[in-house]
């Protein structure tokens, strides 16, 4: 199986062919060059050269018929004073016919797609030859019969459109044939000639009910060339597939390479994704191995197959064992990572499985997702926000999770540019305020979901995610300082939720709770994600808008984002911060080109593309790292861990609690200075840091806390 599965990659990175390789039973296919030294000819090349003989014989043949008919067919009866002049000057006028017709590019059109522009070039081309041999015989030699001039202009006419047009004729009568016969026929090319690929060509002929047939294969494996599978022509390597499309009048392109890497498909599925067919693709060696390999199985090509990156393999048995038995809280349970968040987790036997969101809708979604796929789930779905410590503090009071995955948070960065005091109070309050609920109420571990943005932010969203980061940061280092009780409780209802209501301690004593952060690139298909965005806009018939030629982001897939924020739960031992290697960044216009190709368009042409100019606070890059952040490995090569950036805590939570202060009261004239002076690395343009804000202290009673 092993060498199988070798062969059925065949498309190494450097096993590129030269365009001239020989293909199928020794012949060569049509299109494919000649090299003769160290000339290579190409096929249309070849194909004009016939096309000048051909020439040169219809012009000599049309006059001598037009001269024939006119003597009633009788060759012995044409007058010598007529003959004689046609053979002087038949030749010359055929050689000077052949300028005219490379004048009129006659020689330079691609026939199988003739229209009525070649249609126009050929008749004046064949009008301006006629009227220069009318005019030559004429002149030199003597008038010759009117039939001799009309009838020979219209043979010469007739001679040169035959041929021209005569292919694209065939091809229609062909293209009418299969579909009469068949119904509607798909042409299919498959790239990779290994064992899943025959597989899915023998589906295809086994199949009654599939009337698509293949036509053509491709593999960069040089020993496949020249040769069939299952009587299907191997055409060539990667190199080939665009003239494969063209030559072979491909429909479908299946990618059937289970074992390829994530980097090879990509580089094979953007070539396919020039052609305009219709992609599919074998889902993976899961199917491989279980001998699910058949038509039905082909997936669509999507945005994600082109990243390029191989996703994240986590030892995931490690982290449902952690999972199982325990009862797990996802805050944000209803949104993209939240959500999948409540999949999994829901997979692998929870004790019991919270999902606290504050938006209803999404909240009942998921709700009544889970409680079909899994009837007997201990599951309580909570309606409430993060921002509001007395609901907070009621469900940790009540339900004692264990486990708390903290997904919600604010993350349209225009909208909090607009409404900077709002990510406050949810991203950084709110996190602070679930930390120390689950603190002060036996949580094993609390994880954070970060974004990239948190890096050296430009913007309001990016900086209230580093206050997100630095908020678990301090709660881990205070514990573990065995200082847990000097947390201040900003969020403090006077008489209702003292953390510490006996006022003797024992709330703060033996507190394990592990703090970590888990940092993400952007998530393809989440509700913030550009790609929704875009199909919207393909869907509607464009334009498409990109903000940037030059914009960049690093991407990751909800499964991937999901499967990292699990994990952080098990290596966590608390302060770290979780970073995924995502690869290469990704062109945002880029992204959108591949979208409107898959959906059937043509970028530019059919879907326009527009550039609206970088929003508020947004980056042209984001970056995974701070500069003065260190990197460690973890067992997943695709998984670090950034080193703390020390910091002051307790000054930071003195100035957390007057940003807070100024949040809630709305300040956004002095919002982002403040912001400013507690987080060094955002620096926004044309704001200046300043002092504390001297308002209200925060600690003291919020009615509005909500």
């Amino acid at each position: 199986m092993e060498s199988n599965q070798k062969s059925d990659l065949g498309m190494q990175e450097h096993g590129k062919h030269n365009a001239d390789t020989l293909v199928g039973s020794g012949k060569r296919p049509v299109g494919k060059p000649i090299r003769i030294g160290r000339h290579k000819i190409e096929h249309w090349q070849i194909i004009s050269a016939l096309m000048v003989v051909y020439d040169i014989v219809a012009i000599i043949l049309a006059y001598f018929v037009a001269l024939w008919l006119r003597f009633d067919g009788i060759y012995s009866a044409i007058p010598r004073q007529y003959l004689e002049p046609y053979t002087k000057v038949i030749v010359p006028v055929a050689l000077v016919s052949l300028a005219i017709f490379f004048f009129f590019r006659m020689y330079n059109s691609m026939w199988r797609y003739a229209s009525f522009g070649e249609l126009i070039r050929t008749l004046a081309g064949s009008v301006v030859s006629s009227i220069v041999h009318s005019v030559a015989i004429t002149v030199i030699f003597r008038r010759m019969p009117i039939l001799y001039y009309l009838l020979g202009a219209l043979l010469q006419f007739i001679l040169l459109m035959s041929v021209r047009f005569g292919y694209r004729a065939i091809q229609v009568v062909r293209r009418k044939h299969d579909s009469a016969g068949r119904g509607t026929v798909s042409r299919v090319m498959l790239i990779g000639a290994g064992s899943a690929g025959q597989m899915i060509l023998r589906d295809f002929k086994q199949a009654k009910e599939l009337t698509d047939k293949v036509v053509c294969i491709i593999d960069d494996n040089p020993n496949k060339w020249k040769r069939y599978m299952e009587g299907v022509p191997i055409v060539g390597g990667r190199d080939d597939i665009l003239w494969a499309a063209r030559q072979y009048r491909v429909d479908k392109i299946f990618l059937t390479m289970p074992s390829a890497t994530a980097e090879q498909k990509r580089d094979i599925l953007s070539i396919c994704n020039e052609t305009g067919c219709e992609l599919k693709q074998l889902p993976g060696m899961y199917q491989f191995v279980l001998d699910q390999i058949s038509v039905t199985n082909m997936k669509k090509v999507s945005v994600e197959d082109l990243l390029g990156r191989e996703p994240i393999q986590a030892d995931m048995e490690e982290v449902y064992s952690f999972i199982a038995g325990k009862t797990v809280l996802v805050t944000g349970g209803g949104g993209s990572i939240g959500s999948e968040l409540c999949r999994q987790i829901a997979a692998h036997a929870p004790k019991q499985l919270i999902i606290f969101d504050v938006y209803e809708n999404n909240a009942y979604s998921i709700q009544l997702e889970l409680k079909k796929k899994y009837p007997e789930l201990d599951l309580v779905t909570l309606i409430g926000s993060v921002r509001d410590s007395r609901r907070v503090f009621q469900v940790f009071d009540t339900y004692r999770p264990e486990i708390v995955y903290h997904a919600a948070a604010h993350k349209h960065v225009p909208l909090m540019e607009d409404s900077p005091c709002e990510a406050i109070k949810n991203n950084a309050i709110g996190t602070y305020k679930t930390a120390y609920a689950a603190m002060v109420h036996g949580c094993q571990r609390f994880v954070l979901i970060s974004t990239d943005k948190a890096v050296n932010p430009t913007n309001v969203m990016g900086a209230s995610k580093r206050l997100c980061e630095m908020i678990v940061q301090s709660f881990d280092h205070m514990i573990k300082q065995g200082k847990a009780q000097e947390i201040p409780q900003l969020f403090t209802h006077v008489g209702q939720e003292n953390a510490d209501k006996d006022g003797n301690g024992l709330v703060y004593q033996n507190i394990r709770t592990e703090f970590v952060a888990v940092r993400f690139g952007n998530v393809l298909g989440s509700n913030g994600s550009v790609i929704p965005l875009f199909r919207k806009q393909i869907e509607a018939g464009g334009p498409v808008t990109v903000t940037h030629p030059d914009i960049i982001r690093y991407f990751m897939t909800i499964p991937e984002a999901v499967s990292l924020v699990m994990l952080a739960g098990t290596y966590a031992r608390g302060g770290e911060i979780f970073v995924l290697d995502m690869g290469s960044p990704v062109r945002i216009e880029d992204l959108a080109r591949n979208m409107i190709k898959l959906s059937g368009y043509r970028p530019d042409i059919d879907i326009k593309i527009e550039y609206t100019g970088l929003r508020p606070g947004e980056k042209l890059y984001e970056e995974k790292l701070m500069a003065e952040e260190g990197l460690q490995k973890t067992e997943n090569a695709l998984i670090h861990i950034g080193k703390p950036i020390p910091f002051d805590e307790r000054r930071f939570l003195s100035q957390l609690a007057e940003l807070m202060d100024a949040a809630y009261s709305n300040k956004e004239g002095v919002i982002r200075s403040l912001i400013m002076s507690i987080v060094s690395t955002y620096k926004p343009e044309g704001v200046k840091p300043v002092a504390a804000w001297s308002g209200k202290k925060a600690r003291q009673v919020h009615e509005e806390d909500q």
